[in-house]
């Protein structure tokens, strides 16, 4: 059974109705705040996601879609398989095919700047999702508060195990924006108060979770709990741990998806901070009609996070 250990969220997500009638507080979207409206069913929109090899990911699609084809919309989207490069050229294909706007879930922040600065130049607005950019403009960034996620995840663990406990760190995607925030909230709390051990990527894939932390369990047999980036990493950890007898090592994860709430409900995973990524999707999908009907959108959207843990 799941209990819900904390909630929070960057801000409360507005009511956005499906038709674009509500209005975002912010500065107005677009260069000169003049916007050409137009009715839903007009509307084509170009996703880009960094991999549907996560489940995560592919919920975030599906919120879109669904939401989208719900009131007529066009949905046209690219997959960059976690490669910057295929992003780019995925990116590039949807401007050439004239979509009216870009959802991006960037695979690098970094990277992608020059992605957005391309739509930018041929006047279509762009909206980030889960992951910022470093660069080009943007309308609005939708995401949960990963540094708080970061706090959150190793203000548990600490409630489990105590201070000064030997802990290790999954990080996601080097340069993602997820990656650095969620690692910026986890050593604000673990700096001085846990002994972070090892701290290495994993790229939020579960078969090099499964592999990194095989050879982190090499130098370090006396691990007392493990926070990763993402569920994917956690669970190839976890599946690490038990293989080498180190069953009462906590794990904690992030994201929420269902392998990960199944896996706690069976006592396996102690915990994830919980996303939501179809509301996700949704939200960007009520911010393109708001968009579009001429209001104004805040410069970022928060969508709620929780703890869940094994009772």
């Amino acid at each position: 059974m799941k209990k819900l250990i904390g909630l929070l969220s960057l801000s409360a997500v507005l009511a956005l109705s499906a038709c674009g009638a509500a209005t975002l507080e912010g500065d107005q979207a677009g260069d000169n705040g003049e916007v050409e409206e137009l009715a839903a069913e007009d509307i084509t929109i170009g996703l880009s996601i960094s991999t549907l090899n996560n489940p995560f990911f592919g919920d975030l699609q599906r919120g879109v879609v669904e939401a989208a084809e719900e009131n007529g919309s066009t949905v046209r989207s690219v997959d960059a398989q976690d490669d910057t490069a295929t992003q780019i050229n995925g990116i590039d294909d949807l401007i050439q095919q004239g979509v009216d706007i870009l959802l991006i879930n960037p695979v690098d922040s970094d990277a992608i700047t020059p992605a957005i600065e391309s739509a930018n130049s041929a006047g279509i607005p762009v909206i980030t999702i889960d992951r910022s950019s470093e660069g080009g403009d943007v309308l609005t960034f939708i995401a949960s508060d990963n540094i708080e996620g970061g706090e959150m995840a190793a203000e548990f663990i600490i409630d489990l195990v105590g201070e000064d406990a030997d802990v290790v760190q999954l990080e996601g995607v080097p340069g993602a924006s997820a990656t650095n925030e969620r690692g910026e909230g986890f050593m604000n709390v673990a700096n001085d108060r846990l002994n972070v051990v090892e701290s290495q990527s994993a790229n939020f894939n579960r078969s090099e979770g499964l592999t990194v932390m095989e050879n982190i369990i090499q130098s370090y047999s006396d691990i007392e709990a493990v926070f990763a980036q993402n569920d994917e990493m956690a669970l190839g950890a976890l599946e690490a741990l038990e293989a080498a007898g180190m069953t009462d090592v906590i794990v904690v994860g992030f994201d929420g998806n269902d392998d990960a709430l199944a896996e706690i409900e069976a006592g396996r995973l102690d915990a994830t901070i919980a996303q939501q990524p179809y509301e996700m999707g949704t939200i960007a999908v009520d911010t393109v009609y708001d968009y579009f009907s001429g209001g104004t959108i805040d410069e970022e959207i928060g969508a709620p996070l929780e703890l869940i843990s094994a009772e």
